[in-house]
């Protein structure tokens, strides 16, 4: 079950928002909450949702014992062995099979069928980093424990972004869990903020993934430049509007129960920089490992070069978190290394340039890395880079305009429109415009929710017409 989906948006949502607002008390409602997603959860991965029930009641255990813990020492083990044995649970799931087949191809055997046991649970990865986020925010004494293991339980696994973020804080979720304020605006906005993210991911991200798809997948000797670029180009908006798309839904329908999430993403392709970039993507992801890893590594107090050590830490860490791929890692690896390289004289260079330059530099490096987060390995990777540097197959060898249909090119033009923030000035444009005039406001409001209405439908139609496309973050 996923959110762009009839069965969740027609069924499950309003079933449970239902039966929230006729819940009494933020107990229930909670009890209610944590119900729904583990049902969620078990849709597409039962098999899984007893061991992370086990996950949670031994992270739990270990909060409890960390506040009790009188001495020092003893709390650094406790924490110690609360991050081993999550990142342990990580390791198996992510990393096992490719660690037994890359050890069986290094023996001159072959991997066998048998060693694929340990699939991949969706949502592993944020599943993980928000237990970790909850030992070491305790452990820091940043927030309490949760008093009961059903409030942790939520925190794992609230449907809205169990699967694929935001990241949340235990220091920032558990005073909400305790209570939290509902209104009708604020409901209204949670649904503004659904309906965008669904737009986001099936008017743009599901039309320009099928030429990335299609581009990605072909042979080297079929890649002419032009389609090379446009296969970046699609697959550089589609992981953004699909990614944010998902931030937006799960935001949205946080609200809707009362929620507040962190925002994950502020136009990042606005960047100038790479290290305004990683202000602006994925920001919970970026901020956790700030806080719980280059800060504890020294950060910057340190000197020049062991800042750039423990930026290429994270990086390499980063990539590695996305997968069990050389792809990843060196995708990581190579942000890390335009970080470092932006705190020396090439960043001050950077900075002089006009500010239509920069941003330019941005978007190349960032394009560039997609290339390489995209690929299926390595070699592909540098063929397709290949290809973009113009050497390339003959144009005819895969018509341009057989992946450039005028659908894709629309969803480009929305998408890159889309990626600026145009309307957030144009909203407080409006706002000046309508204070102290009632007739004007109610306009605009009936504006508003005519909009809405008419981008829910338009996702509806081309949900209706579309094959099964699930969110690219539910693998990781």
């Amino acid at each position: 079950m996923i959110f762009a989906s009839p069965l969740f948006l027609f069924l499950f949502l309003p079933g449970v928002l239902l039966t929230y607002w006729l819940l009494p008390g933020t107990r229930a409602r909670n009890v209610l909450l944590l119900l729904a997603s583990l049902v969620f959860y078990a849709w597409g991965e039962a098999g899984f949702v007893v061991v992370l029930l086990v996950s949670v009641m031994v992270n739990f255990i270990l909060a409890r014992r960390l506040e009790g813990q009188p001495t020092a020492a003893g709390r650094k083990g406790i924490l110690a062995l609360g991050v081993a044995g999550n990142l342990a649970l990580l390791g198996v799931c992510k990393y096992a099979n490719p660690a037994i087949n890359f050890a069986l191809h290094l023996s001159g055997a072959k991997a066998a069928a048998a060693f694929d046991f340990f699939t991949l649970p969706l949502g592993i990865s944020f599943f993980t980093f928000h237990a970790l986020s909850y030992l070491i925010d305790v452990y820091r004494q940043k927030r309490r424990a949760a008093a009961h293991p059903g409030d942790l339980a939520l925190y794992m696994f609230f449907f809205p972004q169990l699967i694929a973020g935001p990241i949340l804080r235990w220091q920032a979720m558990a005073p909400q869990i305790v209570s939290r304020e509902h209104s009708l605006e604020k409901f209204a906005d949670g649904v503004r903020r659904l309906v965008a993210g669904l737009a986001k991911k099936i008017l743009i991200a599901n039309t320009v993934a099928l030429p990335a798809d299609q581009i990605f997948s072909l042979p080297a000797s079929q890649l002419s430049t032009a389609d090379a670029w446009l296969g970046m180009v699609c697959y550089t908006l589609q992981i953004y509007f699909d990614f944010s798309g998902y931030s937006d839904m799960a935001m949205g329908m946080g609200k809707m129960f009362g929620f507040e999430f962190m925002e994950n993403f502020r136009f990042p392709y606005r960047a100038e920089s790479i290290r305004d970039f990683w202000r602006r993507w994925h920001i919970s992801l970026s901020t956790w490992f700030r806080d719980y890893v280059y800060f504890p590594l020294g950060g910057n107090r340190a000197g020049r070069a062991r800042t750039g050590i423990n930026l290429l830490v994270v990086f390499f860490l980063c990539g590695l978190w996305h997968g069990a791929s050389w792809t990843f890692v060196i995708w990581g690896m190579y942000h890390g290394l335009f970080l470092v390289l932006e705190r020396t004289a090439f960043g001050s260079v950077v900075a002089q340039m006009p500010r239509t330059l920069r941003h330019l530099y941005a978007l190349l490096v960032v394009m560039t890395g997609w290339v390489l987060f995209r690929a299926e390995d390595f070699p592909g990777a540098c063929n397709y880079l290949c290809a973009l540097g113009g050497f390339g197959h003959a144009f005819a060898a895969q018509p341009f305009w057989r992946y450039a249909t005028p659908l894709v090119l629309w969803a480009i033009l929305a998408g890159t429109l889309c990626s600026t923030p145009w309307w957030e000035p144009l909203q407080a444009r409006l706002a000046n415009a309508a204070a102290g005039r009632p007739a004007f406001q109610a306009g605009i409001l009936v504006a508003r929710t005519v909009g809405v209405l008419i981008t829910f439908f338009l996702s509806l139609a081309w949900m209706a017409g579309a094959t099964y496309n699930p969110f690219i973050y539910y693998r990781f």
